[in-house]
């Protein structure tokens, strides 16, 4: 991503040189649209920015969520591990004819209990993983769309040629689509 991120803010600095040489050395009226495109590359530059840290945040919390559910898988198994243990226990003191220990039993249920309350816990967490995991998504699909409205507007000015402007635009709204998206869906 830094690669595209690099290549995109060389693109941006030429075409700004460009758009600046025209204007102050000899560009007439007819290449003042040129400003134009300077100005709304570098907003889009700055909304792919904006719209990179936020998916880089989403992405981290991702990651995190899917760590603390293993972790509370992990505390399941240790509970159901347990459980079994002492129902073991239970089953050898039954085959030797002798009563099983009343605080085993009140173990084992309390180790069932748990394991509903973490099984919870670790769904949740999961839950919420894929919640950051699908605006990491959206937001680095707005990335992206406004990476490609920033290249075809440097181009638009380096060909001096208005249709691709607009189609940079038209790019740089689909990322904007995806932006607000990863914002709030």
């Amino acid at each position: 991503m830094d690669e595209i991120e690099n290549y995109s803010e060389s693109i941006h600095e030429q075409s700004n040189e460009h758009a600046h040489h025209i204007l102050h050395e000899g560009g007439g009226e007819k290449d003042k649209w040129i400003m134009f495109v300077a100005l709304s590359t570098a907003i889009i530059a700055v909304m792919a920015a904006v719209c990179g840290l936020l998916a880089g945040d989403h992405s981290d919390d991702a990651m995190l969520d899917q760590m603390r559910a293993s972790d509370q898988w992990s505390l399941y198994q240790a509970k159901g591990i347990k459980s079994d243990i002492l129902k073991s226990s239970d089953n050898l003191l039954f085959a030797m004819a002798k009563p099983a220990d009343t605080a085993d039993v009140n173990k084992i249920q309390k180790y069932k209990q748990d394991q509903k309350e973490t099984m919870a816990k670790a769904k949740g967490f999961e839950n919420d993983s894929s919640t950051h995991l699908e605006k990491h998504d959206k937001l680095a699909r707005g990335v992206t769309f406004f990476q490609i409205a920033i290249a075809i507007g440097a181009i638009s000015i380096i060909t001096k040629r208005k249709p691709l402007w607009v189609a940079s635009l038209g790019f740089a709204s689909i990322g904007i689509i995806f932006f607000v998206a990863g914002l709030f869906f």
